[in-house]
């Protein structure tokens, strides 16, 4: 691992005095990483602001949980709906929207998607264990939304998140499809699902690193990592 990546573990997470003076301050470190992929530590850590993705090196699985210096962080306010957008939105029969389906599915595409997924291993083992009810609370939900084409019935676009303390979604990982005909449905999912948080009464949503162009356009606003935990820490 890089000397710039520290190791973290359970017990650092629960100590008030470890994540308020050496994590949540170290405006120098972002990245932490361990072997730990336990649920609870999992849940632990998102409760806590970071969001963890994952990491082979040297045929060893790591978890890597990265305490953002930035934030992209939409309020359903400021969602800006583009033209091309508003045109499918009408045109609601051609698909339909789902929530908290087709996750394995999902975990599947995004696998095999994305030309560097952290979807692999004993991460992805780790999220179909954090769907089960035992880890589904008021705290913390794992979920899926999507888009499916009404016709086919082929997911065309759709991501995985979770939900903590009913009141915040956090995004782990999207996709959408290639396909010409499916042009602007990734843009279509990202405001049914925004349209969905606020209608549900979310908080804001918290869409990770603010450094793709999509978010911005889509509204969100950059929050440094002291205003964002402000607002998530609630």
């Amino acid at each position: 691992m890089s000397n710039k990546v520290y190791g973290i573990s359970h017990e650092n997470i629960l100590d008030k005095n470890v994540l308020e003076n050496f994590i949540y301050r170290n405006m120098e470190l972002n990245y932490y990483y361990s072997v730990d992929f336990s649920p609870i530590f999992y849940i632990d850590l998102a409760l806590a602001g970071f969001i963890s993705i994952w990491h082979k090196e040297n045929d060893i699985e790591y978890l890597l949980p990265e305490m953002q210096f930035d934030y992209a962080v939409l309020e359903f306010k400021d969602l800006h709906i583009s033209k091309k957008v508003q045109k499918l939105l009408k045109q609601s029969s051609k698909y339909h929207f789902f929530i908290d389906e087709y996750f394995e599915e999902l975990l599947d595409i995004l696998g095999n998607y994305h030309e560097n997924s952290w979807i692999k291993g004993k991460y992805c083992d780790l999220l179909k264990k954090l769907k089960n009810k035992a880890y589904q609370t008021k705290d913390f939900q794992l979920i899926s939304f999507g888009i499916l084409d009404s016709e086919t019935k082929k997911i065309v676009a759709g991501e995985i998140g979770y939900i903590t303390k009913e009141k915040i979604y956090t995004s782990l990982s999207g996709f959408s499809s290639k396909e010409k005909k499916y042009n602007n449905y990734g843009n279509l999912q990202l405001v049914l699902l925004a349209q969905y948080l606020e209608k549900q009464n979310f908080l804001f949503w918290n869409l990770g690193h603010p450094y793709m162009d999509y978010k911005l356009k889509l509204g969100a606003k950059v929050l440094s990592r002291v205003e964002f935990l402000d607002k998530f820490l609630i």
